[in-house]
């Protein structure tokens, strides 16, 4: 590989050298906002062939970063690590939001910040901070580079953000170390080992196999390891050779086709879909966790069934959260493991009694469309209906995320993307910009709340320049629902929660997109039908009132 100017691809420079491993690993998007101390990274990325975006906050480069990922390794099966760029000090701060969603959900991220040298840090204190010191706790490792070591830095980078559960990885340049010239040769990069890889063995399995090759009620909850692992299709095909009715996390949406008579739909924060699901669980003779993290969970699912209940575990990564008990582990990836726990089962049917059928009817009818013809379930099965089957949906974190969680179906994995572990607001749109980066092809809607939007409303200027024609679905109730919710369930004042009213068809007007008011079903399906052609993004304001979503989950 050369770089525009010709060179070879190590660079002259750290800064070229640390860009060539990046590029070698498979990333082409950067993402940040630049200062100074970053000029020679900046400089360094564009000329090994990675562009760089230029965005409004950084948190919102991290999670357009995200979105890139999902969208290639949807689309490939495997991918590169994000790529944010920062600056030193208030550029590091901004970032922390993102870095720790990277850590709590689980998202390779590789963050590149720049800071002065040493020996300049003890006199000169201007926007100086320990950065490493920040980021240690949300981060997998963290590194300063340092002369003659930055192939081998990069190296176990690149690694540790991919290998096991991904996450995030801190990279702290010198400008010194990024302008200096550096003799380094570009080796190639270290072959990681898949979880996907690992196999079961040994009398653990044996007794798995026993277990579940007597089981009547079988039930089986897969999460977000199973998508990083790539094991929607292993998933698919065991539940159906046996008879497994699924349930997923929300990041798990899509491991089976949520229209499969199998398919239980996405749990985690709606109590009222709990209700029909873990009764399930507490009748079911062998519960099969398949690469389940409850990081993604609330409260309903600590401790759900007996320590001593029937459960086997499949986790490539030791699980030491106390959430729940196992009374089977297999230390194995999610494919191979199923592979080996079928070999035990003849195919036959399960759950005899109806029950499955039973709960998939009642969660319909628990989130089915507003009887009066309006609402915010009526805006989801609406935009359901009329958005092409491949459509990915992003959504933010509020009253609104539970919702359509429950509604939007997908068949493939990464079809919905979101921030179920750390749970963020202004993550959607990034995550749907970068989603549509990546995948130009593919349609995106946004479902995002009026305040979520306001949050990180610069990103719409983004989203004008990166010319990206996204659908974007806010919510426009003047009011943080959920949290409002809470006050009221715990007889607590009205207190911080409500605001007035933003023109937002206005405001993406004047941001380079076009905007419109939708207030029934009709409107909003003519507008979202229209913006799928459009070479612009749509931004649909969909006006369900206050207490909207009093009784919906």
């Amino acid at each position: 590989m050369t770089t525009k100017a010709g060179t070879t691809a190590a660079g002259k420079t750290g800064a070229g050298l640390i860009a060539a491993k990046l590029h070698q690993a498979g990333c082409r998007h950067a993402f940040g906002i630049p200062g100074g101390e970053v000029l020679a990274l900046m400089d360094a990325l564009d000329s090994a062939g990675i562009a760089f975006h230029l965005v409004k906050h950084e948190n919102a480069g991290g999670f357009m970063a995200e979105g890139v990922w999902h969208a290639e390794a949807r689309e490939t099966g495997s991918a590169a690590p994000g790529v944010l760029l920062a600056t030193l000090g208030p550029g590091v701060a901004n970032a922390v939001n993102v870095v720790a969603n990277a850590w709590q959900d689980r998202v390779p991220l590789i963050f590149l910040t720049g800071c002065v040298d040493a020996a300049e840090a003890e006199t000169y204190t201007h926007q100086v901070f320990d950065h490493q010191q920040l980021l240690r706790p949300i981060v997998k490792a963290s590194f300063r580079a340092s002369p003659g070591a930055l192939g081998a830095m990069m190296d176990k980078a690149i690694r540790i953000a991919l290998d096991g559960q991904p996450g995030p990885v801190h990279v702290d340049v010198p400008i010194s170390v990024a302008e200096g010239a550096t003799g380094e040769a570009l080796r190639p990069l270290p072959v990681g080992v898949s979880p996907a890889d690992l196999r079961p063995a040994g009398a653990t399995l044996e007794a798995a196999r026993v277990l579940f090759a007597a089981s009547k009620r079988p039930i089986a909850i897969a999460g977000v390891d199973a998508v990083n692992e790539g094991a929607g299709e292993a998933i698919a095909a065991f539940c159906r050779t046996h008879s497994v009715p699924l349930v997923t996390t929300y990041k798990g949406k899509g491991l089976i086709d949520e229209a499969d008579p199998l398919a239980l739909g996405g749990a985690g924060l709606s109590p009222r879909a709990d209700a029909h699901l873990l009764p399930l669980f507490k009748a079911s003779d062998c519960i099969l966790l398949l690469g389940y993290d409850p990081i993604e969970m609330r409260i309903n699912w600590r401790d759900p069934w007996p320590h001593d209940a029937p459960v086997i575990e499949i986790a490539a990564t030791p699980r030491t959260h106390g959430m729940h008990g196992a009374r089977h582990t297999l230390a194995s990836g999610v494919a191979p493991a199923l592979r080996a726990l079928g070999e035990g089962r003849k195919a036959t049917a399960s759950w005899e009694g109806g029950e499955i059928a039973a709960a998939r009817a009642a969660l319909a009818a628990q989130f089915a469309p507003e009887p009066e013809g309006w609402g915010p379930a009526c805006v989801f099965h609406a935009l359901r209906e009329v958005l092409p089957p491949e459509t990915v949906a992003t959504a933010d974190s509020g009253a609104h995320r539970i919702l359509v969680s429950q509604i939007w179906q997908t068949a493939v994995p990464r079809g919905m993307l979101q921030s179920s572990a750390l749970c963020t607001m202004a993550c959607a749109l990034p995550l749907g910009m970068g989603q549509k980066l990546a995948d130009p092809a593919r349609p995106v809607v946004v479902f995002v709340g009026d305040a979520g939007l306001e949050m990180g409303l610069g990103e719409l200027a983004t989203l004008r320049d990166m010319r990206l024609p996204v659908i974007v679905c806010v919510l426009v109730d003047e009011s943080l629902a959920l949290i409002e919710l809470k006050q009221r369930a715990g007889q607590r004042p009205n207190v911080g929660v409500d605001f007035s009213g933003t023109d937002f068809p206005a405001l993406a007007r004047a941001m380079g997109g076009h905007g419109v008011w939708v207030d029934d079903v009709e409107t909003l399906s003519r507008e979202a039908t229209a913006a799928l052609a459009r070479d612009s993004y749509a931004l649909l304001a969909c006006r369900i009132g206050r207490r909207a979503y009093d009784g919906k989950f």
